[in-house]
């Protein structure tokens, strides 16, 4: 007999809210599960393993739409994994260029910090670096 797994079940053993579950039932990343006798979703060790993958996508910072393709790679494990690798290529680089933009917001941040070291708030140069502040424009956009 197969284990049945109640939904706070598959929460606690993924890590993923009821809610969050639910939500991607809606969406239809997961299968929409059976219900049991009083009615309670009832879900099998595949929908388990699914959520599982579906949070690990999201902490990798998959948006849901990459993680449906994935996840439809796999449930067709014949077909070719180009989209996959595509996938997982433009989100490094979306990462990579993020990192990069994060490292400069620290540098920026640093130096503004090592100016100020107690005070008034009127004489503050975090303040003043705030309202000083000019938008900076990159290849993608100003702000």
């Amino acid at each position: 007999m197969k284990h049945v797994y109640r939904i706070g079940e598959v929460a606690t053993r993924t890590g993923c809210s009821p809610e969050s579950i639910r939500h991607y039932e809606k969406l239809g990343l997961l299968p929409p599960p059976w219900r049991g006798e009083q009615g309670y979703r009832c879900y099998d060790r595949a929908t388990l393993e699914r959520v599982c993958f579906i949070r690990h996508g999201r902490s990798l910072g998959l948006d849901l739409q990459s993680i449906r393709e994935l996840l439809e790679l796999s449930d067709n494990p014949d077909t070719d994994c180009t989209t996959a690798d595509d996938i997982a290529s433009h989100h490094l680089e979306l990462l990579e260029e993020r990192i990069t933009a994060l490292q400069a917001l620290t540098k920026e941040l640093r130096q503004v910090v090592n100016k100020c070291r107690g005070g008034k708030a009127a004489d503050c140069q975090i303040i003043r670096a705030l309202y000083d502040h000019r938008p900076q424009c990159n290849k993608q956009k100003c702000g």
